[in-house]
């Protein structure tokens, strides 16, 4: 064998070395992420946290998610919106980034380009403003769903900030929120991620003397109706999405407030 066979051989095993060492580590890496999104954090209030029909729950420091791959999107984000929370400050926005914590993969944001569709954060970002870590986290693509710009800046908008409204009447308010992932969808992008044709925010409150529960369903359209006409049971919306809200709830409780449409004690002003 030639000098420079054993030379290039030698350059080889060393490149594939490096190589090999590398994705080890990236691997790793990724392993830990998993790992450490499956962990619950400080802030998680467990107790409020609905069911998960796909397994793949993940909890970030400001909210938790139950993550579909089917539909690319989280059937479910949860976070408790407390009056400490609400602040004005305006942090400059980021970039969207894949949430790696997503065992399967999240869905990348290229997916939303061009497709005429809003990246609709599930998680507002202005729940979200007390630091901006916790701003920025919102940012992940676990947290955004395909909403059309007219009914994301409309009429979703409009409850998000009725949501911040009661936040700080209520003394805080716990809040599941995402899109109705079933029945003749539309879907975009090369991971084809499905386009709700509906989407719900269910709340509760526990702060202000007596439990009561909201619950909001939404065709994914423009709307200028007044936000009480969406209120719906929250047992409708268990129907639609076969996911069971407040489980650890006693069932008393639980089956009297889910099975109520009515808004009363809660202000429309």
């Amino acid at each position: 064998m030639s000098k420079r066979t054993l030379s290039s051989i030698v350059v080889l095993v060393i490149v594939l070395a490096v190589y090999g060492y590398e994705y080890f580590l990236g691997e790793k890496e990724k392993a830990e992420i998993i790992t450490e999104g499956q962990t619950t954090k400080s802030d998680t209030n467990e107790y409020f946290l609905p069911t998960s029909s796909t397994g793949q729950i993940v909890h970030h420091n400001g909210y938790s998610l139950s993550y579909n791959e089917k539909h690319e999107q989280a059937e479910w984000v949860a976070y408790e919106l407390k009056k400490a929370h609400l602040s004005n400050t305006n942090h400059k926005r980021p970039y969207f980034e894949i949430d790696k914590a997503v065992k399967t993969g999240a869905a990348s944001w290229r997916n939303y380009k061009n497709s005429g569709f809003d990246r609709g954060h599930l998680c507002p970002a202005g729940d979200r403003r007390y630091t901006k870590a916790a701003h920025d986290e919102t940012f992940l693509t676990s947290n955004i769903s395909p909403q059309e710009h007219q009914f994301n800046a409309g009429i979703w908008n409009s409850l998000e900030q009725k949501v911040r409204y009661w936040a700080s009447k209520y003394n805080g308010v716990f809040v599941v929120t995402g899109g109705v992932l079933n029945g003749n969808m539309k879907s975009i992008g090369t991971e084809h991620v499905s386009v709700p044709n509906q989407f719900y925010k269910v709340l509760i409150d526990t702060n202000s003397g007596t439990t009561k529960m909201i619950a909001f369903l939404m065709p994914h359209e423009a709307s200028n109706k007044p936000l009480y006409d969406f209120v719906v049971s929250v047992d409708e919306v268990e129907a639609l999405t076969g996911i069971d809200f407040f489980p650890e709830l006693e069932d008393s409780i639980e089956n009297k407030l889910e099975a109520s449409s009515s808004y009363k004690g809660w202000s429309f002003k």
